[in-house]
């Protein structure tokens, strides 16, 4: 039997670019309609990561000018969820740096996710490598969604990250659908990857049967490994949303951090099969603000996912 990634390979070499983006907007107006969905996070801890990761800002390993801050109280988490979901955003996630928090942090982080739900505020958190009580015990807490990025492919994977493995990304991932709730994984494009290693990646996401794939264009950062690194070109970007819109058809496609490369294309996203996007700034990076985001959306004759 045939390789799907080298199938696919075919197909895209073939393929007409314009054509593959008509395929991919097809295909999201089949399953999406016409809807878009917002999520934002808040960076509840940042820096001292003991973790290598070439793309981070927050790596210990590397002297960025990140902000190195402890575990935010959950008082100030809520007054960020709040004012994000003022702007229709549907999804909240809390982001913490580093490999794993303490059993004091993840307590914690319960505590805050249980606040935030009592506001019906939907959310969503990325806390590195948790194992299945960790899960269960945040989901019994009101976490409705775990975010845990394998970043790339396993071939590429050990060129960008040598504290962790690839598949300790998959066991948290395999964890969480074990404890039933919502998965999202993506990862971010633009590395030096190659198209193969971003179609396998589309197709162990697909395996896995994630909920929601967030996109990320690679902003290379002073002071990481991949500071050097070009951005991709609009045109490229696009046609790694379509490909993953394609291959995933029926999930949320999340344009996520790194939008600026898109240039004037940004709103092009939408015809290459996006149908969520993130919101406000990102961990340590700028991103739009949601006034900007709604007239975005509103522009394109889309309708808010709320």
């Amino acid at each position: 039997m045939n390789n799907p990634t080298e199938n696919y390979l075919k197909i895209l070499e073939r393929l007409d670019f314009y054509k593959l983006l008509f395929i991919a907007n097809s295909v999201r107006n089949k399953y999406k309609g016409n809807k878009i969905e917002l999520c934002a996070i808040v960076n509840a801890k940042s820096g001292k990561c003991s973790e290598d990761c070439a793309f981070c800002a927050q790596s210990s390993k590397y002297k960025t000018s990140a902000p190195v801050y402890p575990l935010m109280d959950k008082t100030t988490i809520l007054e960020k969820a709040l004012e994000a979901k003022q702007y229709k955003v549907k999804r909240f996630s809390i982001v913490i740096s580093g490999k794993k928090p303490s059993k004091k942090e993840i307590k914690d982080i319960a505590k805050t996710v249980e606040f935030l739900s009592r506001k019906e505020i939907n959310t969503c958190a990325s806390l590195g490598l948790l194992d299945y009580d960790e899960i269960c015990y945040l989901r019994d807490h009101g976490l409705q969604r775990l975010h845990c990025n394998i970043e790339t492919s396993e071939n590429f994977f050990p060129k960008i990250c040598t504290t962790h493995k690839f598949a300790d990304k998959v066991r948290t991932l395999e964890a969480a659908k074990k404890a039933k709730i919502s998965i999202c994984s993506g990862g971010i494009f633009g590395m030096g990857e190659s198209w193969e290693d971003r179609i396998d990646m589309a197709y162990f996401l697909k395996s896995l049967d994630v909920d929601s794939i967030p996109i990320n264009f690679l902003t290379p950062i002073k002071g990481t490994p991949l500071a050097h690194i070009n951005p991709l070109s609009p045109f490229e970007a696009l046609k790694i949303i379509a490909m993953f819109r394609i291959i995933l058809s029926k999930k949320d496609i999340r344009v996520c951090g790194g939008r600026p490369i898109l240039k004037e294309f940004a709103s092009w996203i939408f015809l290459a099969g996006a149908n969520a996007l993130m919101t406000g700034n990102y961990l340590t990076t700028k991103g739009f603000t949601y006034i900007d985001d709604l007239e975005f959306i509103k522009r394109h004759k889309l309708e808010i996912d709320f």
